[in-house]
C-alpha cells in the first residue's frame, strides 16, 4: 500500500521564474492581489528564491495572514538546469544534493515546512534512471519527517511518470508540465493524472499557446462572456482538472486571472478550445 499525504492547493498559483529583481515586489504583489499559492524553485539560473522568501515575510508581518494560509512550492534542480550559483555541492551524491537544497530552500523561504516539494525534472529527457529513484527517495524522507506534505514532478512525460508512480514509495501528489494545446493540453499525462489521483499543474497555458488566446472562436467565447481570452484559458484549464500557474506582472492581469472561473464555459466550449490545435 503506498503512502500518501494529501494537501489541498489553492485553485491559482502565482509563478514566481523569470522575475529577477522584480521577484520581492511581484510575490508581494501577487499576494496582496489575492494568490494564496507560490511556485517557485532553488534555481537561482531561472528564479530568484530567497526573494520570493523576502516577498512572502513581508505579506505575512503587514496582514493577518499566517503561514498555514499560504501554499508554498519549490523544486530540486539537478546541475544540469543550474547555473554556476548551485544551491549544493555538486561533488555530493544525489542524496546529499536534495538535503542540501531542500535546506537551502527552508532557508530562502524563511519557513520550517515546504507544502509542495517537487523534482524540477528527471535527469534524462526519455527514462528515469538511478539518479531520478535516489532523489525522490531522499525526497520521500521529507515527507516521512513532516518538512514537506507532498512531493510532485515536473516536466515528465507519460512514460516516466508511469514508472516514477510505480517505483516510488510516496507517490507524487502533483505533476507540472508545460501544456501546449497543439498535445491536447498535454492530454496523455493528464489522464494518468487523472486516473491516478495526481493533481495537474498547467504552466506557459498562455506563452505556449499564443495562437489559441488570438483563435476567433475563443475571442467569440470571451466577447460572450464579457471576459478576456486569457481568462477564457484559465476557465477551460480549471474545467478540465487542472491547477493552472500565471506568472503576470500586471496587477490588473492577476485580478482577472483569479478572477476566471471553469464555470464561465460550456461543455461545448470545453471541447471546442480542447480541440482547438488538434
Amino acid at each position: 500500500m503506498h503512502k500518501t499525504n494529501p494537501t489541498k492547493p489553492p485553485g491559482f498559483l502565482y509563478g514566481t521564474a523569470w522575475k529577477e529583481e522584480d521577484t520581492k515586489d511581484l510575490t508581494l504583489l501577487a499576494l496582496q492581489t489575492g494568490f494564496r499559492g507560490m511556485d517557485t524553485a532553488n534555481q537561482r539560473k531561472h528564479y530568484f528564491e530567497a526573494a520570493v522568501g523576502e516577498g512572502i515575510v513581508e505579506f505575512l508581518k503587514e496582514t493577518e495572514t499566517s503561514r498555514e494560509d499560504l501554499f508554498l512550492q519549490t523544486k530540486f534542480t539537478y546541475q544540469a538546469g543550474q547555473d554556476h550559483r548551485l544551491p549544493y555541492n555538486p561533488n555530493a551524491d544525489y542524496s546529499t544534493q536534495v538535503k542540501e537544497s531542500f535546506a537551502s530552500s527552508l532557508e530562502h523561504l524563511q519557513t520550517d515546512y515546504i507544502d509542495s516539494y517537487v523534482l524540477h525534472g528527471p535527469r534524462l529527457r526519455q527514462g528515469l534512471d538511478d539518479a531520478d529513484i535516489e532523489v525522490w527517495a531522499a525526497m520521500e524522507t521529507f515527507q516521512e519527517q513532516g518538512s514537506t506534505k507532498v512531493l510532485g514532478v515536473s516536466n515528465v512525460n507519460a512514460e516516466q511518470l508511469s514508472s516514477l508512480f510505480q517505483k516510488a514509495e510516496v507517490k507524487p501528489a502533483f505533476v507540472q508540465n508545460r501544456c501546449y494545446a497543439h498535445m491536447g493540453w498535454d492530454k496523455e499525462v493528464r489522464i494518468f493524472c487523472q486516473k491516478n489521483h495526481i493533481v495537474y499543474q498547467g504552466f506557459s497555458l498562455l506563452t505556449a499557446n499564443r495562437q489559441i488566446l488570438a483563435h476567433p472562436a475563443v475571442e467569440a467565447i470571451a466577447t460572450r462572456e464579457q471576459k478576456t481570452s486569457a481568462q477564457i484559458i484559465f476557465a477551460f484549464a480549471l474545467h478540465v482538472g487542472m491547477l493552472p500557474l500565471t506568472g503576470t506582472s500586471s496587477q490588473k492581469h492577476m485580478q482577472e486571472d483569479l478572477a476566471a472561473t471553469a464555470s464561465d464555459l460550456s461543455t461545448d466550449d470545453v471541447n471546442l478550445i480542447e480541440n482547438l490545435a488538434l
